[in-house]
């Protein structure tokens, strides 16, 4: 028996632990960040409602901010951010292409032929954004914040002088579009628009032409997000690739609660002068993100 019970002993001893199941636990935002991802998705809601901007224009660098207090990886702050963006335009921009094509709006036949350039470029754009460093990137988006600005401020407009292409110039356009829109996560209305306005498109109609664009944007950029970062094992719980879902939860449900307010508010309120100062703000933000990223 004795022997037994040794042998017994020994042969327990050499079984394996059990596996270490802690990092398998929900983790739980820090609640001290929750009121600022809040007010991202109200800020960026109010003015998508009232100006037509694409949150994204608000989302990325707030987040940048946000995202580098938290003490995410400095080398993937900008691409969660811009993963986060681009993935809650994916779900706005649905409320949108439904309220145009009710107004009957919105352009299909130019929208497929859009589609698949966009598709294309928003799928390489999202490929090229996990391949080039944070500083590249950054230059590149507060460089488009720039000509975003100084088009609001100048209430520039292209134009009217040619006409629409075929499918491929539309499909080539497409492609453009998406990679820019993609590197930038933005819902593309800010390329879109312009382009169709010049070619001689009824300006309601390109408004609601490039909000259903805004949808094969998202969609091809979210999975070119999600996909190009998956394989980083440095994110922070909670992230699906590029995209931490946290602050995309929260963000979503504020946005879509002050959406409305803003578009109630944009027949009362002078259009022209809120866009300078939004355009004021957008640099503001965009000098702020490079600060929390390269500051010291």
């Amino acid at each position: 028996m004795t022997g037994l019970s040794a042998g017994f002993a020994a042969t327990t001893d050499k079984r394996q632990p059990l596996p270490d199941l802690s990092a398998l636990r929900p983790r739980v935002i820090p609640f001290d960040v929750i009121p600022a991802y809040l007010l991202t998705g109200v800020f960026a809601g109010f003015f998508a409602g009232l100006l037509g901007v694409g949150g994204g224009v608000v989302v990325v660098p707030v987040l940048t901010i946000i995202f580098t207090t938290q003490g995410f990886p400095p080398r993937e702050v900008l691409h969660l951010a811009l993963g986060t963006s681009m993935a809650t335009i994916l779900f706005t921009s649905l409320s949108s292409l439904r309220a145009h094509h009710a107004h009957q709006a919105v352009l299909w036949p130019v929208v497929r032929q859009l589609t698949p350039g966009v598709l294309l470029g928003t799928l390489l754009g999202a490929q090229l954004a996990a391949r080039i460093s944070s500083r590249s990137l950054s230059i590149f988006f507060v460089g488009f914040m720039l000509l975003l600005a100084m088009q609001m401020i100048a209430n520039l407009r292209p134009t009217p002088s040619r006409r629409l292409p075929g499918w491929v110039g539309l499909s080539a356009t497409g492609s453009i579009i998406g990679a820019i829109a993609s590197l930038a996560a933005l819902g593309g209305g800010a390329l879109t628009v312009p382009y169709l306005i010049w070619c001689n498109v009824p300006p309601h109609r390109a408004i609601g032409t490039s909000a259903a664009v805004g949808l094969p944007i998202a969609v091809g950029g979210t999975i070119g997000y999600i996909w190009n970062g998956w394989a980083h094992a440095d994110l922070p719980a909670g992230s699906l690739g590029f995209v931490y879902l946290p602050a995309l939860a929260i963000i979503l449900l504020a946005s879509v609660l002050a959406a409305p307010l803003g578009a109630r508010l944009a027949h009362r309120l002078p259009i022209r002068v809120l866009k300078r100062v939004f355009a004021g703000l957008l640099l503001v933000l965009s000098a702020k993100m490079l600060w929390s990223l390269y500051g010291t």
